[in-house]
């Protein structure tokens, strides 16, 4: 029997530019899909129908970036930089992660993506100090339902091992077996990744291999350039070039401080870019280069990064970017006596960017990213008639501008809902025992690492 749900009578804002925006309109899914969009739809009686009206309905956000691991210690660097970063977390807290605390990690991090209506996520998962790291990462990620490329990155025991010309490569042969074992099928909810350190923090034997690793086992790259004081002077596609390992399946994230000429190799050779707005305009990593990548051709997507500096919600992300591009625009046009450009960046530009963007960047958009007929069906709903939205002129505005986590009523993913009446369907309570048990056992053992040297 066909699984029928209808959503009915919501402001849409299919991010299709063959549909457009329906500012009262039906959704129709089965089986997971998304089967018609129009303004109205007749629906067999047999559909399960969630009245939509004064909700604004999107496609659910993507992240193309995140630490989830990281969420037992959420908040832990509230004022650090880049710099600072690596001691704090990378040097203090890593090393001491067990599997358990991956699992809590990623359990609590990936529900509070859903909570916040981000359907896709990237998990950047450079914490694989155990082979029984991974399995917990993925063991998280699949209980909770959300969409995710997971991405195995090095392990993280020391600073100096992983991070400073680097001679350890990730290790082949566990890499194949999580390949094999939970992604032997690139179609499902679930695809992987291969989250690489790069040339820089890397010898280039070891950049070579692990580029040549994610090409023989067909899987996508992901690795971060030209951030902050250091990174920004590696010339990191510059390098990667000079290698020959250019390619249309790796996405840069950051990119800060690209060299004009590092633009135009990542524009060329099809890769993508990932942009951390707030981490990047807080952390020192530079100015996040949203309109750079629009400029050269490119389509930038957001992620969050990390949470023990940033929020964790794309509304966030949003803001972050749109309020630092216009500002550093309009500066430069100030200092210049010019008026500002027509190009300057927009909220729906920047809707675009959080969705169908991210889907891009991911490998995802012939499955998500945009409420087109056919593609599998991820969608939010966002409570419109709230005071911090209503009333609503614009409703991308209300969206990109107004929008937080608060609004966020109805989640579906892959056709199944995940958040209803603005509550999670999920075991929150034990979620958040297991990062608060995980916090406190990460505390104890970096204290006893400190007395221990």
């Amino acid at each position: 029997m066909t699984n029928r749900m209808l959503l009915r009578s919501g402001h849409v804002l299919t991010m299709d530019p063959a549909i457009g925006d329906l500012p009262q309109g039906d959704v129709l899914i089965e089986d997971g899909k998304i089967t018609a969009v129009e303004r109205a739809i007749d629906a067999d009686v047999d559909a399960e129908v969630l009245d939509m009206t004064g909700r604004i309905v999107i496609p659910g956000f993507v992240d193309t970036h995140r630490h989830t691991w990281e969420a037992p210690i959420r908040g832990c660097a509230p004022n650090a930089t880049l710099d600072d970063y690596f001691v704090d977390v990378l040097d203090t807290f890593a090393p001491v992660y067990t599997p358990e605390d991956v699992y809590a990690g990623n359990l609590a991090g990936t529900l509070e993506c859903l909570n916040a209506g981000i359907t896709t996520l990237v998990d950047w998962s450079h914490i694989n100090n155990t082979p029984e790291h991974p399995d917990a990462a993925i063991q998280a990620l699949t209980e909770t339902g959300i969409r995710a490329q997971y991405a195995y990155g090095s392990a993280n025991t020391s600073l100096s091992d992983y991070w400073f010309d680097s001679k350890i490569v990730i290790p082949g042969d566990d890499v194949r077996r999580i390949r094999s074992q939970y992604f032997a099928s690139d179609s499902g909810l679930l695809t992987m990744g291969l989250a690489t350190r790069g040339p820089g923090f890397c010898t280039n034997e070891v950049v070579t291999s692990e580029w040549g690793l994610a090409r023989e086992l067909g899987i996508p790259i992901t690795v971060h350039v030209a951030m902050g004081r250091l990174a920004g002077r590696f010339g990191m596609v510059k390098q990667l070039h000079d290698l020959g390992l250019l390619g249309p399946d790796t996405t840069y994230v950051h990119c800060c401080y690209l060299h004009e000429d590092e633009w135009g190799m990542v524009a060329d050779s099809g890769g993508t870019v990932s942009v951390a707005p707030q981490v990047e305009t807080q952390m020192g990593h530079g100015w996040p280069p949203v309109m750079q990548a629009i400029e050269h051709g490119l389509r930038p997507s957001l992620s969050i990064d990390v949470v023990t500096t940033v929020p964790g919600d794309m509304f966030t992300q949003i803001r972050a970017a749109f309020g630092a591009e216009r500002a550093r625009v309009n500066s430069d046009c100030w200092h210049a006596n010019l008026p500002v450009p027509s190009t300057m960046l927009t909220a729906r530009q920047m809707l675009e960017i959080a969705t169908l963007n991210g889907a891009h960047v991911a490998g995802l958009e012939d499955r998500t990213g945009s409420l087109t007929p056919g593609k599998r069906a991820d969608v939010v709903a966002l409570d419109a008639t709230a005071l911090n939205m209503a009333p609503v002129h614009d409703a991308v505005a209300a969206v990109t501008l107004s929008a937080d986590v608060s609004n966020v009523e109805t989640v579906i993913v892959d056709g199944v809902v995940h958040k209803r009446d603005g509550e999670l369907l999920a075991d929150v309570g034990r979620a958040r025992r297991l990062v608060e048990e995980s916090r406190d056992r990460l505390v104890a053992a970096t204290e006893a690492r400190k007395q221990q040297a």
